[in-house]
């Protein structure tokens, strides 16, 4: 993945940082925007991403980059015990812990500051580890890959959602149009980031998507791995085995 592809060009803080930075600056207006600039799709992408684990029954999910709490709140339509998200962004966090109160959810899941590439848990530790639209903004991908399959307990599954490019004529190029000209100016206009919303198509264009990326699950340790294409290929969910 290009490390040079960061929120703020004359910065110079690191990638990790300024993402952090990014999303406390944008976290307020987070939520709306992502259902808006998606037109509600990621809402229906993230119960499809959750109904993966169904089978497996897990009793602990760690979700990774959790940001506002959304996809460990969907998660609990799988009846876990306990929910841990974590993230590095204290704005996304004190948002998603005042949806978690209202929605009476504080016995269920907790939400923690925490890196990605340095998770703050024991090995073998979780049932599933989940991550929606969060490993793309990773400083080292493979480090954050490493460290979820390090918590993950054995046979326990990796679930990750992650925006991607469609390839089909003319989806492909009206999905361009929009994610590049569109998309920035309603993304800076709500959020009043300059940056945040012209980040996000170039990290989508600088991730290595379908299977390169599986190609990357399979090197920090993860088998039988699977890649779901989702709406024309705006987006997939990726799978893994410890």
């Amino acid at each position: 993945m290009d490390k040079e592809v960061k929120p703020y060009k004359k910065e110079e803080l690191g990638k990790k940082d300024q993402v952090a930075l990014m999303f406390n600056n944008i976290s307020p207006k987070y939520d709306l925007l992502n259902h808006l600039l998606s037109l509600g799709i990621d809402i229906q992408w993230r119960k499809k991403a959750i109904k993966l684990l169904k089978s497996s029954n897990p009793k602990t999910i760690l979700d990774v980059a959790t940001g506002t709490g959304d996809f460990a709140i969907q998660s609990l339509t799988l009846n876990p015990s306990k929910v841990t998200g974590v993230d590095i962004s204290d704005g996304m966090l004190d948002i998603g812990r005042a949806k978690i109160r209202k929605k009476n959810l504080e016995q269920i899941i907790t939400l923690q500051h925490g890196d990605s590439e340095n998770l703050q848990f024991d090995d073998n530790n979780f049932d599933a580890v989940i991550v929606a639209f969060g490993v793309r903004n990773f400083e080292h991908l493979e480090n954050g890959l490493a460290n979820m399959h390090r918590v993950l307990k054995k046979g326990g599954k990796v679930i990750i959602l992650e925006f991607s490019k469609p390839t089909m004529f003319p989806f492909k190029q009206l999905y361009n149009f929009y994610f590049k000209s569109i998309l920035p100016i309603i993304g800076n206009v709500i959020s009043k980031d300059n940056s945040a919303y012209t980040y996000l198509p170039e990290s989508v264009q600088a991730f290595p998507e379908g299977s390169k990326f599986m190609t990357i699950l399979s090197k920090t340790g993860f088998n039988q791995t699977e890649c779901i294409p989702l709406t024309f290929g705006i987006c997939s969910i990726y799978t893994g085995i410890k």
